[in-house]
């Protein structure tokens, strides 16, 4: 029974180290990717050899099966706590909202505004670069001041220049 529960563990640290090292190397964060990798490996290689080497059998492989679900669930949450990286947001209006805008740039984003032409009228766009941990703070501001607005996030894979850039090479500098 504690080879049951040992394999069951250690899928629990194995699989969400699993789903972190492959979001790092999306996120081209390849040092701590590799770091992570070697232990994800040593914990893989120990745990596949205890659901072979057991006398559990079918209960093994199933706990196995069972620990590597989970740890997708457990892998997933810490990386939405984790938000790492940025997302671009574009935010629709039908009519230039200026306490929105005014709101947005006083908490802290940085934001550019266009008017473009919709099927039935003009419509105003705005952009928005920021951390990934912000993106629920930006939402609710948004929703509060612009009810109707039509939301667009995505990961940009990468960026060069403007206002995020500056801010961000300014804050290591003072660290």
């Amino acid at each position: 029974m504690k080879e049951i529960l040992l394999i069951l563990l250690l899928q629990l640290i194995y699989v969400p180290l699993f789903t972190l090292r492959t979001i790092f190397l999306v996120k081209n964060i390849t040092m701590l990717a590799a770091l992570i990798g070697i232990v994800e490996m040593l914990i893989y290689v120990f745990g596949l050899s205890l659901v072979f080497n057991g006398d559990q059998g079918l209960l093994a492989m199933i706990v196995y099966a069972v620990g590597f679900g989970l740890g997708i669930i457990i892998g997933t949450r810490i990386e939405q706590k984790l938000a790492i990286g940025y997302i671009y947001v574009t935010i629709n209006t039908q009519s230039r909202n200026e306490q929105l805008i005014k709101v947005i740039r006083e908490e802290g984003f940085a934001v550019t505004t266009y008017i473009g032409e919709g099927r039935d009228s003009q419509r105003f766009k705005y952009e928005i670069l920021t951390k990934r941990n912000r993106e629920k703070e930006l939402f609710m501001l948004v929703e509060h001041h612009e009810p109707n607005a039509f939301i667009i996030s995505y990961e940009p894979k990468s960026f060069k220049g403007g206002f995020l850039v500056k801010r961000m090479k300014q804050h290591k500098k003072h660290q």
